[in-house]
């Protein structure tokens, strides 16, 4: 029985303790604990409000939109890189709670200013999103990933999309994605038909990475897997690194 007693007043002063604790949080950090995600694809009043905090601290540029594209994506990857979060471009609890109190003295945007509902067509179809790439280029660079790399560990498939943009900035290659990648023989997949089987967020968000600047193979033109290569050209090329399956040369 005395140990019951007990029991019930530890539990009792946890919760005076609890409630002295939180019961003093501000609004936004409320809200920030509601466990509610943000990411690519959402939109409305709550993603404005993040474009525009994102915006008061230097991070996104441009319109707040109450759409989440790549642009807020990037935004809020380079923010969490630089408080030292999970770099994943997700906003949740810990990162509106960081973005929160990094913005203690902004000011929301008033809802009925400008229509939060976008459709994503209309702001994909801006090139600019995509560091000057068209989205038909990023598509077609994420089909190639797929077929190429979609077993492979996340920074393979980021891999596999920075030797595309390395050879697009090489004057060993054309100038042109779709004349890159349909070049005859470049691809494995485009041959054999594995990139026509689909992409994934995890191809798109490699896509993006390395259109970011991500490069893991430091600036490397050619791949190949070691376990299937046949080409004796190929193998004269001095291998840099290895990721994943795929060995990288320059």
């Amino acid at each position: 029985m005395k140990k019951q007693v007990i029991w019930s007043l530890f539990l009792l002063q946890m919760i005076l303790f609890s409630t002295s604790l939180f019961g003093s949080r501000s609004h936004a950090q409320v809200y920030t604990s509601s466990g509610t995600l943000y990411s690519y694809g959402n939109s409305g009043y709550a993603v404005r409000n993040i474009q525009s905090r994102l915006a008061y601290i230097g991070y996104f540029h441009g319109q707040s939109t109450g759409y989440f594209g790549w642009k807020t994506y990037w935004a809020v990857r380079d923010f969490q890189t630089a408080f030292g979060l999970q770099t994943d471009g997700i906003v949740g609890p810990m990162t509106m709670n960081a973005l929160s109190k990094a913005t203690a003295n902004w000011n929301p945007p008033t809802q009925s200013t400008q229509s939060t509902t976008l459709s994503t067509s209309s702001v994909l179809s801006s090139p600019t999103d995509f560091g000057g790439f068209s989205s038909s280029d990023i598509s077609l660079m994420s089909h190639v990933v797929y077929g190429e790399a979609r077993n492979q560990p996340f920074e393979g498939e980021v891999a596999i999309a920075a030797v595309i943009l390395n050879r697009y900035h090489s004057s060993k290659f054309p100038h042109s994605i779709p004349a890159i990648i349909y070049q005859p023989g470049a691809f494995t997949s485009i041959s054999n038909g594995q990139a026509w089987r689909g992409t994934n967020s995890s191809t798109n968000a490699a896509v993006m990475d390395a259109i970011h600047g991500w490069d893991p193979t430091h600036g490397a033109l050619y791949y190949w897997n070691p376990a299937t290569a046949t080409s004796g050209w190929i193998w004269s090329q001095p291998v840099m690194l290895q990721i994943g399956n795929h060995v990288f040369a320059k």
